[in-house]
């Protein structure tokens, strides 16, 4: 696809040009499952210090889950819950959740986003920081999942010993979540 559209600015746009970007846009959002993929062999050298890579850590988790039997998108969840480490280090929990919120309930979404926040309570008090920051939240009904998201899938999967699956097992997964029709339907182009 070599065309372009008619305007220097989005004010100026024709029909025919926002028809093209739509297409373009399509044709580029089906190849994101080969992106998220590369995007989650990049933590496999990132952040040092812990005693399994960023990659290893999100495939213990993501076993942990499926061996939990949680479904696809919490699966998808627990793999990708930290694929934003690499660009907003500072905010990758709000990243992680950016990128799943299309393509999962907003339970799952909610719970990416707000894991970083229910993961503090595992050791910011050992910094000065309020491990119970968390409760301000005891009153949402996605609480006690994010929670068990993090006590049973994110602050255990730090184990060099732990037998978890590959990237490779969990790809037919990921393509299957990524090639969805989205949920939101800001995402979607309205009809012609």
């Amino acid at each position: 696809m070599n065309r372009l559209v008619s305007f220097r600015r989005m004010e100026d746009g024709t029909r025919e040009d926002y028809l093209l970007l739509d297409e373009s846009e399509r044709r580029y959002a089906h190849t994101l499952p080969a992106r998220v993929l590369d995007g989650m062999r990049k933590l496999d050298h990132s952040l040092y210090g812990y005693p399994v890579t960023r990659l290893q850590h999100s495939l213990q988790a993501a076993t942990r889950a499926a061996r939990d039997g949680a479904d696809e998108e919490l699966i998808a969840a627990a793999l990708l819950h930290d694929i934003g480490d690499e660009l907003a280090p500072y905010n990758h929990a709000a990243m992680a959740a950016a990128i799943l919120r299309p393509y999962v309930r907003a339970e799952v979404a909610w719970i990416v986003e707000h894991h970083g926040l229910f993961q503090n309570y595992y050791y910011v008090h050992h910094l000065g920081g309020d491990r119970h920051a968390r409760d301000r939240l005891r009153d949402h009904p996605w609480y006690a999942a994010c929670v068990h998201f993090c006590a049973a899938g994110d602050q255990c999967s730090f184990d060099p010993d732990y037998a978890a699956e590959s990237l490779e097992f969990f790809e037919p997964l990921v393509r299957r979540i990524f090639t969805r029709a989205p949920h939101d339907t800001r995402y979607q182009a309205a009809p012609a």
